[in-house]
């Protein structure tokens, strides 16, 4: 307990699934966190849980895609907070259309969340770490990244740019005692999952708990330290020995 005292974690998609999870085990840990999704409602319910454990917590709805409503979050943080010393970026949607039946719209919303939102936030917590010259910005890919699965061109495509992103941005911002850094979870319990639990019980499947033990130990690393990239996955998920 108290491996993340008094840090200030953002993290985005924190209203349900692997974000939520994120959020209660940092917040357990001791750190200040920042809850970040669209539904305020929901957000309200998760911070009303944390705080019920002791946890200290800032609710600020946010669309991801919007820069506007992505400066106002960081704005919200400082003006609270102080600082910024961990960023989660765990917003994420996904579309399972064959390839020849996806609509541009579609194509471009996996995209504006998923690797856009992504970038909107790193922007922003960059130009208050590097004025630190210190922080920790971790993104949430998906064993998509490695191995696609049929019909999901869009979700695959952003998670594969996402690590590149996440190394892009590692390398810029080494210099400022920076770290970035990358998960990819296998099958993790989440609203994605949803009207597939038959293939979850086939294949196997974690917690969001389960993931969030791995995203402590990554939030913290000395500062001196990174694990830039790591993937996690249920041992009975169908990943080694495709093909």
């Amino acid at each position: 307990m108290g491996q993340l005292i008094d840090r200030i974690a953002v993290i985005t998609g924190a209203s349900t699934g692997i974000g939520k999870g994120i959020a209660a085990a940092y917040a357990a840990e001791g750190a200040k966190v920042v809850l970040a999704a669209r539904s305020r409602e929901k957000l309200e319910a998760v911070a009303g849980e944390i705080r019920s454990a002791g946890g200290t917590t800032l609710v600020v709805p946010t669309n991801v895609t919007l820069e506007e409503d992505v400066i106002d979050l960081f704005r919200r943080t400082l003006e609270v907070f102080g600082r910024v010393d961990i960023l989660v970026n765990c917003a994420g949607i996904t579309n399972r259309s064959p390839t020849d039946e996806l609509s541009l719209e579609a194509w471009k919303n996996v995209l504006d969340v998923n690797l856009n939102g992504a970038f909107l936030c790193s922007r922003e917590a960059l130009r208050i770490m590097k004025r630190q010259r210190s922080g920790r910005i971790i993104n949430i890919g998906s064993i998509s990244a490695k191995m696609p699965r049929p019909h999901t061109a869009p979700y695959t495509t952003s998670k594969f740019a996402l690590e590149g992103l996440t190394r892009s941005l590692a390398l810029d911002a080494r210099d400022y005692g920076i770290a970035v850094s990358i998960l990819h979870p296998g099958n993790t319990a989440t609203p994605l999952w949803d009207g597939r639990e038959d293939q979850a019980r086939q294949e196997g499947i974690m917690s969001p708990t389960d993931l969030a033990r791995v995203m402590v130990m990554m939030a913290a690393l000395p500062p001196e330290v990174n694990m830039l990239e790591s993937i996690m996955l249920p041992v009975s998920m169908p990943f080694l020995g495709r093909g």
